[in-house]
């Protein structure tokens, strides 16, 4: 019996390897089919726009609240609809020809991500605007059905306090704060 007992003993982490591994899971983003949606209020109108996701890899444990990777998007690629209020964008406000790139980077998340369906958790990490660091904790929706995931989240950016320029001017006033809805799909693998 103590025989026995021993091997039970002995066996059960060894069939808890899969279990393990299986919560350690790698999200790549496709790029193609994922979407930054922006909104900055106007004193004429709203303006809507994109940006494009460059790229985007993010490793985490559902065992854990482990949560590591990024997401980079294309500071030059937003678009409005209006080409001459784009350019200004580019150049003026997000300077993208010195700061290509903007970037969040999380760092931990509270909440349980379910193997499969929805799941809601709150995601805290590093957004990375015009070069400088900033600490945001943002909602974020999950959809995994299989090996396909999509996230979703919505917030807010206070780009002036972050220390872009105001491109507010004349007659024309735009808020403080810009409105992010962030849209990833991708496909799910499992990491050792």
């Amino acid at each position: 019996m103590k025989t026995f007992a021993k091997t039970i003993f002995l066996a059960l982490p060894l069939s808890l390897v899969p279990v393990a591994l299986a919560q350690h899971q790698t999200f790549t983003v496709t790029p193609d089919s994922s979407e930054v949606a922006f909104t900055l209020g106007a004193s004429d109108k709203p303006v809507h726009g994109t940006f494009h996701v460059q790229s985007g890899s993010i490793d985490f444990d559902r065992a854990a609240p482990r949560i590591s990777g990024s997401v980079v998007v294309a500071a030059g690629s937003g678009s409005s609809g209006n080409d001459s209020r784009d350019k200004k964008m580019t150049k003026d406000v997000l300077d993208a020809s010195h700061f290509a790139e903007v970037s969040f980077a999380p760092r931990s998340y509270q909440g349980t991500v379910a193997p499969s369906g929805d799941s809601s958790i709150q995601v805290t990490g590093v957004f990375t605007l015009h070069g400088t660091p900033h600490d945001l904790t943002v909602p974020m929706q999950i959809h995994i059905d299989g090996e396909k995931l999509t996230a979703k989240t919505h917030f807010s950016v206070p780009f002036v306090q972050w220390g872009l320029k105001d491109p507010s001017f004349f007659v024309l006033k735009v808020e403080k704060n810009v409105g992010i809805d962030l849209t990833l799909t991708g496909h799910l693998s499992s990491s050792n």
